[in-house]
C-alpha cells in the first residue's frame, strides 16, 4: 500500500525510486510509531502482572522498568526531530535542502 501511493524523489542529481521511497517511508513510521508503543504496552504488561501477583517487591522493581521503558519510548519518538533540529543547525542553509530531501524520501511532508 505504501508502495503505491510513494512517488519518486529526486534530489539534486539523485533520483530514488518509488519504491525505495515507500520501504523507507514504512520502516521510518514503524520506528517512530511502532516502537514506542510496543515499549508501552510492554510495560503495562509487566506491571500488571506485578499488581495481580501482589508482591511489592516485583512491583517496585516493574515500576522502575515501566519508567525505563516509557523513557526509551519518548527517546524514540523524538529521536528524528532531535536529528533534524542538529542538521539544520549544524549545516545552516545548506541543512534546510538536505533536511528537505530527507522529508521528502521519509514521506514526510
Amino acid at each position: 500500500m505504501f508502495f503505491v501511493l510513494a512517488k519518486e524523489v529526486t534530489c539534486g542529481d539523485v533520483t530514488v525510486p518509488a519504491q525505495i521511497v515507500g520501504l523507507t517511508t514504512l520502516i521510518y513510521n514503524v520506528i517512530r510509531i511502532g516502537i514506542p508503543l510496543l515499549l508501552i504496552i510492554m510495560g503495562m504488561l509487566d506491571l500488571g502482572k506485578a499488581v495481580i501477583s501482589q508482591k511489592e517487591d516485583d512491583i517496585k522493581k516493574n515500576q522502575k522498568v515501566f519508567v525505563s521503558r516509557l523513557i526509551a519510548a519518548a527517546i524514540v519518538f523524538f529521536v528524528f526531530t532531535i536529528v533534524k533540529l542538529v542538521v539544520t543547525l549544524v549545516a545552516g542553509e545548506d541543512g534546510q535542502s538536505i533536511m528537505a530531501c530527507v522529508s521528502s524520501l521519509l514521506g514526510a511532508k
